[in-house]
């Protein structure tokens, strides 16, 4: 593979290239676009022993310096051609874009739409960090007493590190972790397998913008490696499926990210009036090639649930691969076509429990599942289903799927189960104050909001502040 770009580990920011090294496929010609050194759980062990001078070199910089580098660097992240790899390869980004489309099966104009969104998260950082801190003085980064509800008190770093095991399905994700810098915790990121991409050209972003390097681990690893970032970094973020979201449910320092169920729900007084939301909810359930933990997988309805099956299905049914580069593109390649075999597989044997049926398959020409210039694709897909126990009723899939359920609003907030986001169509007070105190429900949207949209003043998917930071009283008396 030397005739490859080659990624090296980072270790505090520094290149390890590793004689284990993996390549990076193409999903649609099956042909390496680089190779990736690989480091076992022993190297990673060896320098997380060394975490305090990662944090002792991100301390140095003041919190306005850290916002500055944010924002230079989401310019060098959108704009900059930046180093790939350790042999003297660069990456401008167009070929940024083709490259993440080539191993990741989106299509470029998705790409650019991701680029977009962390290059805001990072310009945008001064606004998000007072989000996660409701306002505090960023003074408490220097280690300053300041005032928070009405007292004053100090805050210190929970973990020496945040951890971060990454997934493949969508670049934007990064974003997540972003606000760590400029809270001035290291960041040790084991990357997805087919999307190293982001996350290195992130980091050299950051680089390039004068972050010191050792606030940066970059470890492609396996499983055992994965698990020594989890367990020694004392923080972590880990994204996977269901097994891996309740692999770790019960460990108070790893914030397990995994499906969403993310729902839109239609009060009694609005569900009549669904013709004029139509178009909320199919972009809700298919942007991003309805890769994201916050793209809608359910629409809860106490009326109308056949007539707006149909209408989305109306709507999504007819979408099919386009190529790469084609503007219009929508939907996603499987990088891993195996994964689009299962979850295809999935849909059919939950067609076969009674009390569901297939919208979209009128409104499309050929199966569900797909071969398209060398890559496999999944059709959009809307089930009918009578109630929100079948198995395909509260069912996420990485690609445009949602169930449409008919159920009696009184009914809905027990039936739900966890959600990620909601979108609540309904002005009625008693629903919304039901809404507001459930427990199920991370994020709430009232009115015509789609599930997709974010506010980078508002964490949708936990507070990395408070997951990082602990507060404490603090008195001070002269002597």
């Amino acid at each position: 593979m030397s005739h490859l770009p080659h990624l090296p580990a980072l270790r505090r920011g520094r290149p390890y290239a590793s004689l284990d090294q993996n390549p990076v496929n193409d999903c649609r010609t099956g042909l390496p676009r680089a190779a990736v050194s690989m480091v076992n759980a022993g190297i990673i062990r060896k320098d997380l022993a060394r975490l305090a001078e990662s944090r002792a070199a991100l301390r140095q910089a003041t919190a306005e310096q850290l916002l500055e580098i944010c924002r230079r660097a989401g310019e060098e992240f959108l704009h900059g051609t930046l180093p790939l790899g350790d042999r003297g390869d660069t990456q401008s980004p167009e070929q940024f874009v083709e490259t993440l489309s080539a191993t990741s099966g989106l299509p470029w104009r998705l790409v650019r739409r991701n680029m977009d969104r962390i290059h805001q998260a990072l310009v945008n950082m001064r606004a998000i960090l007072g989000g996660l801190t409701r306002g505090l003085d960023l003074a408490f980064l220097e280690g300053k007493p300041v005032a928070a509800g009405g007292s004053v008190c100090s805050f210190y770093p929970a973990a020496p590190a945040l951890g971060l095991v990454m997934p493949s399905n969508s670049p934007a994700v990064n974003s997540l972790w972003l606000p760590a810098i400029p809270l001035k915790i290291p960041v040790i990121l084991k990357p997805g397998r087919e999307e190293p991409w982001t996350p290195w050209r992130l980091i050299q972003a950051f680089l390039a913008a004068g972050c010191p390097p050792e606030a940066f681990g970059f470890y492609p690893t396996d499983h055992e490696g994965a698990g020594e970032i989890l367990r020694l970094c004392g923080r972590a973020l880990v994204f996977g499926d269901r097994q891996t979201t309740e692999a770790h449910a019960n460990n108070p320092a790893i914030q397990a990210h995994g499906p969403g169920h993310s729902k839109i729900l239609l009060g009694e007084d609005q569900a009549a009036r669904w013709p004029e939301f139509l178009d909320l909810m199919a972009a809700s359930i298919s942007e991003n090639g309805g890769r994201s933990c916050i793209n809608a997988s359910a629409v809860v309805t106490p009326a109308h649930a056949a007539e707006i099956a149909e209408a989305l299905a109306q709507k999504l049914g007819s979408l099919a691969p386009l190529p790469a580069a084609d503007e219009g593109a929508a939907l996603s390649a499987f990088a891993n076509p195996k994964m689009a075999e299962a979850i295809d597989a999935a849909i059919e044997s939950g067609l076969q429990t009674p009390g569901a049926i297939e919208v979209t398959v009128h409104h499309r020409q050929g199966p569900r599942l797909v071969r398209f210039e060398g890559a496999t694709y999944l059709r959009p897909t809307i089930v009918l289903c009578d109630s929100l126990a079948h198995p395909l009723a509260n069912r996420e899939f990485l690609f445009p799927y949602a169930s449409v359920v008919q159920t009696p609003q009184r009914e809905m907030l027990r039936q739900i189960g966890p959600s990620l986001v909601v979108t609540a169509l309904t002005k009625d007070p008693e629903f919304i104050r039901a809404l507001t105190e459930c427990p199920l429900i991370e994020r709430l949207n009232v009115g015509p909001i789609p599930t997709i949209k974010i506010s980078w003043d508002q964490p949708h998917e936990g507070n990395l502040f408070e997951f990082l930071y602990k507060r404490r009283a603090y008195e001070e008396r002269a002597f």
